[in-house]
């Protein structure tokens, strides 16, 4: 089994690998720089142990949060939108590093399955024990442990965002909008705002204000460290006309005025 490192080299030939994971470790918001869609010719994968990860495959986007395993099948297009305090392990493997793939022949779209309690825990040390082995070249227990994993996976069980939840995210990500209100989102859904909220709230755990702050955040922060725009115009363009509230919001979510934060950044 080859098990090179695929992150150090950007030439790596995925197609080589039968299996690699590397630890994820981020701290703080982190939102990868604008990349297209990625597709791997290999099962990918994500498990988050703390924190959370927002993924995005074809349109639909898969929140994953403590527990949670997102499986992606080879050469399904895909994206990291963001990554939150997020800890855990990701990696990818080819069905010829299992002794038996038939579980994944028909595995078309992204599987999102979360495990609880101690499944949950049993999961979390078999992904250490991976990364382990890996590091060790132990290929007998890579294979094995790979089985172990498939085999706890419920492959009717697919934890996707309702389609209204799912169109929510896609409007409010999207980088060619500037992010709006809770009203503008539920008017573009048809729906009411108590209606919006409550439904990605049940679906997310987090509310509509919470992401439309997040976006926010992310974007004034990507101005206020590469470009001089006036803190007042950086408020603007993240929806914002008050400057008063956007510094307000800006010091309770980074513990940093947005001067202060663009002085640390450019020096």
């Amino acid at each position: 089994m080859n098990m090179m490192h695929p992150h150090g080299s950007p030439g790596t030939d995925f197609s080589s690998l039968r299996f690699y994971i590397r630890r994820m470790d981020t701290s703080g918001y982190v939102k990868p720089a604008e990349v297209p869609m990625s597709r791997l010719p290999l099962f990918g994968f994500i498990y988050v142990t703390s924190g959370e990860v927002l993924v995005e495959s074809e349109g639909t986007p898969f929140l994953c949060q403590p527990g949670h395993l997102l499986l992606v099948p080879p050469m399904c297009p895909f994206a990291t939108r963001y990554y939150r305090d997020a800890v855990g392990y990701m990696g990818g493997f080819q069905p010829s590093a299992l002794p038996d793939s038939a579980p994944l022949r028909f595995l078309t779209a992204p599987h999102h399955q979360a495990f609880w309690f101690d499944e949950g825990a049993f999961v979390s040390e078999l992904f250490n024990m991976l990364a382990e082995s890996f590091a060790k070249h132990d290929e007998v227990f890579v294979e094995k442990g790979l089985d172990l994993l498939l085999s706890r996976i419920k492959w009717g069980d697919v934890q996707s965002f309702p389609p209204t939840v799912g169109a929510f995210l896609e409007s409010v990500f999207a980088e060619d909008r500037t992010p709006g209100t809770i009203a503008s989102y539920a008017e573009e859904a048809g729906i009411s705002e108590n209606y919006l909220s409550r439904l990605v709230k049940k679906a997310t755990g987090r509310s509509v204000g919470s992401w439309i702050d997040i976006v926010r955040i992310s974007r004034a922060k990507r101005l206020l460290a590469g470009t001089d725009t006036p803190v007042i115009d950086v408020a603007a363009a993240v929806g914002l006309e008050d400057q008063s509230y956007f510094a307000r919001l800006f010091k309770k979510e980074t513990g940093m005025t947005p001067s202060a934060f663009r002085k640390k950044m450019q020096g």
